[in-house]
């Protein structure tokens, strides 16, 4: 044999070999370098949080890992505004220049959020919104449930339950179309349905603070307080609860100064605190189904998919709301003591 020829093919074999070595090191590391790891190569995805010292929130937040890897995207980690729409704009700004081919957003403040909307249109970046419909601006999908529902469904139970006297609505922030919605249907329905009883309101905007120091003076003032109604229990369940604790008026429905507590999120606390008859109902947002339908309606808009008004497939329905978007309306059912147990809320979820 030539030795040349000998040589030459000595050498390309050596090249193909560390052309393979090269490509299994990196398939190896775009499978992440441990177990348990993985480096997805699809879209890029920007997720923003309203706030993480909510157990509700906490519990998006833990759902979203599981579905990007279901969808195929690639999250980034979530950053969270803490209710400060100042540092939400800077956020989403900082993702917009990072790149991201989609953006998952849940502003507190509804109006402020049409100024990150417009700098992703500009940048023809799709948005989704979970859990709030901005006032204005771009928006592909928004996936929430039926915020004046859960006012009308706490407003129905506190007043079959309540003949008369004083009842108290903690509200959410007025600044959110959440805070707006469910203060509105709640107010409208008692005034409707049960003009017997007496509304008053915490201004708590979504602040624990606020509300403990707001239900404790109004506690104070109206010791004779017969239901509340929690927008957030996530924010609002253990300040309650440690006020009503404070004036030894924690006590359970058998008791005839029960006071009828309706809450709204769906935690583990709550349903908790419901299985203790410390409080009587809460509605169960859908946590897991934010966080499931989010990335989905993103990575669809990615793909150019197009939706319209009615049914949808997984048990919801899409409406159109007054500011022409489109908005998944996701159940969120009412728990109370007698389907609590049910496995299907979220917020039993590992609960043996």
């Amino acid at each position: 044999m030539d030795c040349a020829y000998e040589s030459e093919s000595l050498v390309k074999l050596l090249h193909a070999l560390r052309s393979a070595a090269i490509l299994a090191f990196s398939l190896l590391c775009a499978c992440g370098g441990s177990a348990g790891q993985t480096v997805s190569s699809g879209p890029k995805i920007g997720v923003e949080l309203p706030l993480l010292t909510s157990p509700f929130w906490q519990a998006y937040n833990d759902y979203l890992p599981r579905y990007a890897r279901a969808s195929k995207l690639d999250l980034l980690p979530p950053s969270s505004a803490d209710g400060d729409t100042s540092k939400f704009l800077t956020d989403t700004q900082n993702l917009i220049a990072e790149g991201v081919d989609g953006l998952v957003l849940s502003p507190t403040d509804t109006a402020a959020a049409a100024t990150a909307l417009d700098r992703a249109a500009a940048k023809h970046i799709p948005v989704v919104t979970v859990d709030v419909a901005p006032d204005r601006g771009t928006v592909y999908m928004v996936v929430r449930a039926d915020n004046r529902e859960y006012g009308t469904l706490a407003c129905d139970y506190i007043g079959t339950h309540v003949r008369s006297g004083t009842v108290v609505q903690v509200e959410g922030d007025l600044a959110s179309i959440n805070g707006r919605d469910r203060t509105a249907a709640f107010s409208d329905c008692m005034r409707r349905r049960f003009p017997a009883l007496r509304v008053l309101a915490v201004a708590a905007q979504w602040d624990a603070a606020k509300a403990e120091q707001g239900l404790e003076a109004l506690y104070a003032a109206n010791p004779q307080i017969k239901g509340i109604y929690l927008q957030a229990g996530g924010v609002y369940l253990a300040p309650a609860l440690s006020v009503l604790q404070r004036h030894n008026a924690l006590v359970p429905p058998s008791n005839p100064k029960h006071i009828v507590i309706v809450s709204n999120d769906g935690i583990p606390q709550e349903l908790d605190a419901i299985r203790k008859g410390r409080i009587d109902a809460t509605v169960s947002q859908p946590a897991d189904l934010y966080a499931r339908y989010g990335l989905l309606y993103i990575k669809a808009a990615l793909a150019r998919e197009r939706f319209t008004t009615g049914p949808t497939t997984h048990g919801s329905h899409i409406v159109r709301l007054p500011n022409g978007m489109l908005e998944d309306q996701l159940q969120a059912p009412l728990v109370t003591r007698a389907n609590v147990n049910d496995a299907r809320f979220w917020g039993n979820a590992g609960r043996s």
